[in-house]
């Protein structure tokens, strides 16, 4: 049997280096999320802290739903104060159903209203053989990044009204899959046909299901879980031969979370570095 990695985890924004870029130069224009009020599950950091200060800037309220990294919350909290708006940190757990309602009943207690749910919490655990995939990881990654999905909803959608919008993180290994990330990758093609029936479910209602499925983009969760050498060569075989970065993808969530969209259910967008998906 294979040897599991020997893995140096670095599990906090200030640890990483080079230090991702959540935000770039910002053109001043029309607030597409004011009066806005959005839930982002994982929103501490990585992608979550970029959608959390990118829809901050387009005027939404955010409510951060974060699991154990503290520190990382507090500063996500303080990059969308720095816009003016305010950030509410929930510290939870999205795997357990309960610890889902709990949280959505706090925003709604603290805000009044709720309007995006961006489904972006996630886990990964490298293994380079499936046997060495235990079902304790199974049933971890599983809860964590899909069924945590269908949680979030079923406690959200008593409080959405028509126009609400439902945003996932999918992935590009949902498409092209990947040799040392079965169990991931296999939640995250469960995303994408999440998004898609839910999208056709919610229809009626005026409730809008898209996804995103970013391709290498350079946040904690590769450096905590992956070695020296895979994370030298972390994006390179993308056709622009590099990772991207949190902020070059946030933008997809604006897009699908605003009434620019208001045609758009059911869809997945691949901010990928020009990796060609059939969809």
């Amino acid at each position: 049997m294979a040897k599991k990695k020997q893995i140096k985890h670095t599990n906090t924004e200030e640890e990483m280096n080079p230090q991702p870029v959540y935000e770039r130069p910002y053109d001043s224009q029309v607030k597409k999320l004011t009066g806005k009020v959005a839930i982002i599950t994982g929103g501490d950091s990585g992608i979550g802290r970029a959608v959390a200060v990118h829809f901050a800037r387009e005027g939404a309220e955010v409510a951060i739903l974060y699991h154990k990294e503290v520190e990382d919350a507090e500063k996500t909290a303080e990059l969308v104060a720095a816009k003016g708006k305010s950030a509410m940190l929930v510290k939870m757990d999205v795997s357990s159903e309960k610890s889902c309602v709990q949280s959505v009943a706090k925003v709604m207690k603290q805000f009044g209203q709720l309007d995006i749910l961006v489904n972006n919490a996630g886990i990964q655990f490298p293994q380079d053989a499936i046997e060495n995939i235990s079902q304790a990881q199974l049933d971890t990654t599983f809860r964590t990044n899909i069924y945590s999905m269908f949680y979030m909803v079923k406690a959200c959608l008593p409080h959405f009204k028509r126009g609400a919008a439902i945003v996932n993180t999918a992935s590009v290994t949902a498409y092209r899959g990947s040799d040392h990330l079965l169990d991931y990758s296999s939640t995250k093609g469960a995303i994408v046909a999440f998004t898609r029936s839910l999208a056709l479910s919610l229809a009626e209602k005026g409730i809008r299901v898209n996804a995103v499925a970013p391709g290498p983009i350079w946040t904690p969760l590769i450096t905590a879980t992956f070695d020296d050498k895979e994370i030298k060569e972390f994006g390179k075989q993308t056709p622009f031969k590099r990772p991207g970065q949190p902020a070059e993808v946030a933008p997809c969530f604006v897009f699908l979370a605003s009434e620019d969209a208001s045609y758009m259910t059911g869809q997945v967008l691949h901010p990928n570095g020009g990796e060609v998906i059939n969809t």
